[in-house]
């Protein structure tokens, strides 16, 4: 009989050492003991899972992608060494994770069918490199990877993400007591500043233009706009920002977030009124107000369905948690950094 929790610890992978690994550092940075060490442990394995190898270069390209942020968001050195190694700690645990789930998926005797592997397979191809395929197989060369090595990591993946969806509990577990209780606890969270549903037009003056061909066409768009037409439709005609795509829709917004010259306007407008054109520097805005929410705490049953998708996330984290943990409890692992 297996012993509970054989998860056993090798050695100590330095957050400066796994810099050099991910390329944020060179041999130089170290010294000549710690620049072989690195070179060893580039080669070297992760942690084994039952038998199965996770390599630092499993590590290191499952990280890669996250280290740029990490590195712009740092406020320190030690700052973004704690924020690798705790990186590291997670991407390690994740790859563990995988293994576990897809041989507690095999040992049922489950399968993925073919048609649907290859389905996602192309989907993927379609989605990522538009159809092209020698787009889609130069990245496997970039990445090392055959596209038979492609396809098990994508079966993998949907192994993960099958066992994971049957391991979920039901939302409909949460009773309406504990969204009451959560909501009594929680009602800071719920408070709604006053905001405006905003929409706008603006007109950007060009290079050498001057103002007075932007004050013509706001005097044509104010125009149509006393006599029936349409804010939306006037702002994806004439509006020169991207919004101009929605009908100049802003959303919704608080009084903080626009400059307070057009935050005063929007704000004195009610519900179907639109602003006389507003001269802001070398622009010309025109605001629409398309609906209002005061100050206030929302109501539970404002925020009933909220708080159930809050307590059900909860639930499944935790649901998800226990099941990995039984099963990180049978299984024999080490890792090595």
């Amino acid at each position: 009989m297996r012993t509970q929790h054989r998860l056993y610890y090798f050695s100590s992978l330095s957050a400066l050492s796994l810099l050099l690994l991910l390329g944020g550092l060179t041999p130089v940075d170290l010294s000549a003991q710690e620049a072989r060490q690195e070179r060893q442990l580039a080669n070297g394995i992760a942690a084994t899972v039952e038998g199965e190898i996770i390599t630092i270069d499993q590590v290191r390209a499952e990280m890669a992608p996250i280290v740029a942020q990490i590195r712009r968001e740092a406020r320190s050195r030690d700052d973004f060494n704690q924020r690798i190694e705790a990186l590291q700690a997670e991407v390690v645990r994740s790859l563990i994770d995988r293994i576990l789930i897809v041989k507690e998926f095999e040992s049922r005797g489950a399968i993925i069918p073919q048609a649907y592997l290859e389905s996602e397979y192309e989907d993927f191809i379609r989605r990522e490199f538009d159809g092209d395929r020698s787009r889609f197989l130069e990245y496997l060369r970039e990445n090392g990877l055959t596209p038979r090595q492609f396809r098990e990591d994508l079966r993998k993946r949907l192994i993960v993400g099958v066992m994971r969806q049957q391991n979920r509990r039901s939302a409909a577990e949460i009773s309406p007591e504990r969204i009451e209780s959560f909501y009594r606890a929680n009602r800071a969270r719920f408070y709604q500043p006053e905001s405006v549903r905003l929409r706008q037009i603006v007109l950007m003056q060009l290079a050498d233009e001057g103002m007075e061909p932007l004050r013509q066409t706001a005097r044509r768009i104010m125009s149509e706009l006393e006599t029936g037409g349409d804010f939306a439709d006037l702002a994806s005609r004439f509006s020169q920002l991207e919004t101009r795509r929605r009908g100049g829709d802003e959303g919704w917004i608080a009084r903080e977030d626009i400059r307070e010259e057009l935050s005063d306007i929007a704000f004195s407008l009610g519900r179907g009124e639109f602003s006389k054109p507003v001269e802001l520097g070398r622009n010309i805005f025109i605001l629409y107000v398309e609906d209002r929410r005061e100050e206030m705490v929302q109501p539970l049953s404002m925020v009933r369905e909220q708080i159930e998708d809050l307590l059900a996330g909860e639930m499944i984290r935790e649901s998800q948690e226990v099941w990995l943990e039984r099963l990180r409890e049978r299984a024999f692992i080490r890792i090595f950094i």
